[in-house]
């Protein structure tokens, strides 16, 4: 990995509900809260501005889309004030009678929109109410490669593994994993699937999470080695402000063979060629 200059990353969760007015101003304090901790970017949860249809509301009929730009304008215009970095999720309209995308958006420190990436792997429910995204997005923070994912795209490592190949160091996640009706196997599996994606790639991962309850699992940072730097209070809004610091280097038992893993050579070291080795089924 390169070294370089640190940047400080804000994970932020707060309860996501349908009120876009009220998401909106939830995300401008916590902006304002986490530049004022030093952050260079703040990141925020799955459809944080637009709210999750079925979840947050049942259906598009009647949704407010003027009052989601208006929101959407004025987190963009907070951007520029403050000369921060902004991730957030929301809602994308399409034409015609296509569902909208299930995006986060890079806003830059000038509050101008820079890239978007929409949720490729939409779960069965999600395909009642938003059309599955199609391609990558990157974008470089003080020479910090960052790169975009939504919630059900963790259970994909294909994805992660591309994202490594175009050069991520850290990963932006987004999820919403709340309103549930208690804990369960995503309390489990999903801090732990994480840490393993991030070891497995050596990258940085901020993953945050809707705060409302029951939240299944609380907002995290997880560094190249695996393991979990800090997490948020479960059910509680609030943020925290995490370091990358490309100056450090942590455990990374693949990174031997992780190029060659990745250019498809499965195996360490030089292969033989010995009859005894091909006989798979005699001592």
């Amino acid at each position: 990995m390169k070294r370089g200059p640190k940047i400080r990353v804000a994970t932020c969760q707060f309860a996501v509900s349908g009120n876009v007015r009220r998401n909106g101003r939830q995300i401008r304090r916590q902006i304002t809260a986490a530049k004022g901790l030093g952050a260079d970017l703040v990141h925020f949860p799955e459809v944080a501005l637009s709210g999750y249809a079925a979840t947050d509301f049942p259906n598009w009929d009647g949704y407010d889309w003027s009052a989601l730009r208006s929101e959407t304008e004025a987190i963009l215009a907070l951007a520029a004030r403050r000369k921060v970095w902004v991730v957030f999720g929301s809602s994308h309209p399409l034409s015609g009678r296509h569902l909208p995308h299930n995006s986060l958006y890079v806003v830059n420190p000038r509050g101008r929109l820079v890239a978007r990436y929409d949720k490729r792997f939409c779960t069965d429910g999600d395909l009642r109410f938003y059309s599955p995204g199609d391609h990558f997005a990157t974008f470089d923070v003080k020479g910090v490669r960052c790169g975009l994912l939504v919630c059900y795209d963790m259970r994909f490592p294909e994805l992660y593994r591309e994202y490594k190949k175009r050069g991520v160091q850290l990963m932006l996640h987004s999820f919403y994993n709340a309103r549930a009706g208690g804990a369960g196997i995503h309390t489990i599996i999903m801090p732990a699937t994480l840490q393993a994606r991030a070891a497995t790639n050596y990258m940085w991962i901020s993953a945050n999470n809707s705060s409302g309850y029951y939240q299944s699992w609380s907002s995290l940072f997880v560094l190249p080695d695996g393991s979990i730097e800090g997490r948020l209070r479960r059910h509680r809004a609030g943020l925290a402000v995490f370091t990358v610091d490309r100056s450090r280097s942590y455990y990374d038992a693949a990174g031997g063979y992780r190029d060659r893993a990745m250019r498809g050579i499965l195996h360490s070291g030089r292969l033989v060629a010995d009859p005894r080795s091909r006989r798979r089924k005699a001592l």
